[in-house]
């Protein structure tokens, strides 16, 4: 089991790594500076700190699902 959430961790922060690149390509212009960046946040963020890996996995999850159930009950509240 310990080994499923390592690699999970790590499939994590590839997917991070390519989603920051290609937003800091978008606004820096530059692909060299945007692989640099994007690495040197994902490598500082998650593999310093590996707990934090969650937290955009959270927010997506509460994006995602967390609207319809605030809908639901603010409708029966």
């Amino acid at each position: 089991m310990a080994d499923l959430i390592e690699n999970l961790k790590i499939v994590l922060s590839l997917i991070y790594l390519i989603w920051l690149y290609s937003w800091a390509k978008s606004k820096l212009g530059s692909t060299l500076i945007s692989v640099i960046f994007a690495i040197i946040v994902v490598y500082l963020t998650f593999f310093q700190f590996p707990e934090l890996v969650w937290v955009p996995v959270i927010i997506f999850l509460f994006v995602t699902f967390g609207k319809e159930l605030f809908e639901k009950a603010a409708q029966y509240g």
